[in-house]
């Protein structure tokens, strides 16, 4: 799946992508905080939604909380698993959640994402940065939900929501090659797609043609990155997205090394 997710841009790069936003007055963003934003941080980030007939970019929180999670205990329980929703269940799952909230759609801006290769004979997995290339922000679909429960701190009913992902393409599959999700990625599409995503009248079989589209390796450019779930600073010195050389790293394809490395040493 996908939990980590970067935007180091400006607030400008989404104007230039939607002209007409509408841009919320309460929304802030510390740029040196979203070079690197985890899931299940539950943060406030930037999201563009339709609403009132006006593309709006609001701050929401990454993490649908759903109807059904109505007390703080449940919250705590279930949101966790609400940070991604496969592609699969939106229209085709009649019992999913997702299928009940498919006209609440969204997109959230990136510069690029985060995801963990695993290499046999290494103690933790190996980060990787990916991102469109030719594209200096990109815009993955999501689906939103207001939460039905107050802020338990501001008493406020916040916007959530949830990052669409789909079964990899060749080049995330040597990737995401681990874990209980393996073989995913996020739902990356050419911005034809994004800004058709948010449109309010979308048949399911609209929605359908979208959620199958799938990226071509070719149209990702991706690296290795020094850990990123760690308050330890990079030995270079350099920011989180910027290349990193591990030392006899195998090459993508090649997941066995006959010596363990442990990433915080």
């Amino acid at each position: 799946m996908c939990y980590d997710i970067s935007f180091t841009s400006n607030i400008e790069l989404i104007t230039d992508y939607l002209p007409d936003l509408v841009i919320d007055p309460q929304l802030s963003i510390d740029f040196d905080l979203t070079i690197h934003v985890q899931a299940q941080a539950y943060r406030k980030y930037p999201v563009i939604i339709f609403e009132d007939a006006r593309y709006k970019l609001k701050p929401f929180e990454w993490g649908v909380i759903a109807d059904y999670m109505n007390t703080p205990e449940k919250v705590k329980q279930s949101r966790q698993y609400m940070c991604n929703a496969q592609s699969e269940k939106i229209i085709n799952d009649k019992k999913s959640f997702w299928r009940r909230i498919r006209s609440k759609r969204c997109l959230i801006p990136v510069n690029g994402i985060y995801e963990h290769r695993e290499i046999k004979g290494w103690k933790n997995k190996v980060p990787y940065y990916v991102h469109l290339k030719d594209r200096p922000l990109f815009c993955i679909p999501g689906l939103y939900h207001y939460s039905p429960i107050p802020d338990v701190e501001t008493g406020e009913i916040n916007g959530t929501f949830t990052l669409i992902t789909r079964a990899a393409n060749s080049v995330m599959r040597q990737i995401h090659n681990g874990g209980p999700n393996v073989f995913r990625m996020p739902l990356f599409l050419p911005k034809e797609l994004e800004t058709k995503w948010l449109l309010p009248d979308l048949t399911d079989e609209e929605i359908q043609q979208i959620l199958d589209f799938e990226m071509p390796s070719e149209e990702l450019d991706y690296w290795p990155v020094f850990t990123i779930r760690s308050t330890k600073p990079r030995p270079d010195n350099n920011v989180k997205t910027a290349p990193y050389a591990w030392p006899n790293l195998p090459p993508l394809g090649v997941d066995e090394s006959t010596e363990q490395k442990n990433l915080f040493s």
